[in-house]
């Protein structure tokens, strides 16, 4: 099993190395910016190192919304990451599932989602596979409770998307961590990565905070429990200083 965590993008072979990591997630260009991310400098080393990446999409995508001035610039970003992210030999592209505004119709978001994908696998498809995570909050969001991720996955489970299940964002969403493996497979059909999180709010709070593994409101024993349920690459998404303690603690519980 791999596992390993995000790191800053300017040395990410140097960050796995430090952390003792088997997979980096990182990020192409600035999060919460619209610009198209550079070539990485390090992409030919990346492919050749012994270690996996994975990349996540910057957080203003939102494939769901109704604006267009939101929408079609997401969808835009969305390929040009996935295009760059074959570049380090990434193995997918995390995206989060968006929301639509309050009083809009759910539904046509998930049908925006639905119409993005179908699309672009008429296109050609992604250069990466989609990686679809849950989230943690808003009433009104495509991927926070299992209701709404059995919604999305009607419109887009049939063209190959992935799925990132993130433990912090599902105990805030109020889904229990005891088969929550169990019940986001049987909707999905996969899990393609795990976001290790611990979280520093209690359970349903709706609140993303990430705490380390050993350091938060969850049983580190039940986030170890989740990796070896998924059996698929995990990466913590935790503060930097106890990302080395985590993955080291997730090996001697995993046996990996």
């Amino acid at each position: 099993m791999l596992i390993g965590a995000h790191v800053y993008e300017d040395d990410p072979i140097a960050a796995a190395a430090d952390r003792g990591a088997d997979i980096v997630q990182m990020f192409l260009a600035d999060p919460q910016g619209w610009k198209k991310p550079p070539s990485h400098p390090q992409a030919e080393q990346l492919v050749a190192a012994d270690v996996a990446v994975v990349v996540h999409s910057p957080y203003v995508v939102n494939l769901a919304s109704l604006n267009n001035r939101i929408r079609i610039p997401s969808r835009k970003i969305v390929v040009q990451h996935a295009e760059v992210a074959a570049e380090v030999g990434a193995i997918g592209l995390v995206v989060h599932g968006g929301h639509v505004t309050q009083g809009e119709d759910a539904a046509k978001g998930f049908d925006n989602w639905r119409k993005f994908v179908e699309r672009q696998q008429d296109d050609g498809g992604f250069a990466v596979p989609i990686f679809i995570e849950n989230t943690a909050g808003g009433d009104n969001a495509m991927a926070r409770s299992f209701e709404s991720l059995a919604r999305l996955w009607d419109a887009v489970g049939e063209f190959g998307v992935g799925f990132c299940l993130d433990t912090c964002h599902a105990f805030a969403a109020g889904e229990d961590l005891v088969d929550v493996v169990d019940r986001a497979r049987a909707i999905t059909g996969r899990i393609d990565l795990v976001h290790l999180n611990n979280s520093r709010d209690e359970f349903g709070s709706a609140r993303d905070r990430h705490a380390n593994v050993a350091e938060g409101t969850i049983d580190p024993d039940a986030l170890a429990a989740v990796c070896a349920a998924a059996d698929a690459p995990v990466v913590v998404e935790t503060p930097v200083e106890g990302q080395r303690a985590d993955i080291a603690f997730l090996r001697e519980r995993l046996g990996s």
